[in-house]
């Protein structure tokens, strides 16, 4: 199994930036890929930024050119730095690792990010 807990969020004015942080633990060797998503009220799950065991990112259109997402496997971290954050970016941030080993998706238990505008 694999151990995730974000950390990071908070309330930011519009314009500001803020930077999560994911921990990995437990067989974290077997993480292949890992993302955020992210949940606003109401709405379904959206994938904001993922990447590869090989550095290879992607992100959503929404946030492409103001958020950036880094892995330190040294570390066993996963950070989202986001910039020029809108009121729309408002949601709970998940941090996501996928385990090659089981085929399973692993998550942690939410950052709530607000911006206000």
């Amino acid at each position: 199994q694999v151990r995730l807990v974000e950390s990071g969020g908070g309330l930011v004015q519009a314009g500001g930036s803020l930077r999560l942080s994911c921990a990995a633990s437990g067989r974290v060797s077997s993480i292949e890929s890992m993302g955020w998503l992210r949940q606003a009220p109401g709405q379904e799950r959206e994938l904001v930024a993922r990447i590869t065991s090989d550095g290879t990112t992607s992100y959503t259109d929404s946030v492409k050119g103001r958020f950036t997402i880094t892995r330190d496997n040294a570390e066993n971290m996963l950070y989202l730095q986001m910039n020029s954050l809108i009121a729309e970016d408002t949601s709970v941030y998940y941090c996501m690792a996928h385990s090659y080993y089981d085929g399973m998706n692993y998550w942690g238990e939410g950052t709530l990010v607000t911006v206000s505008s």
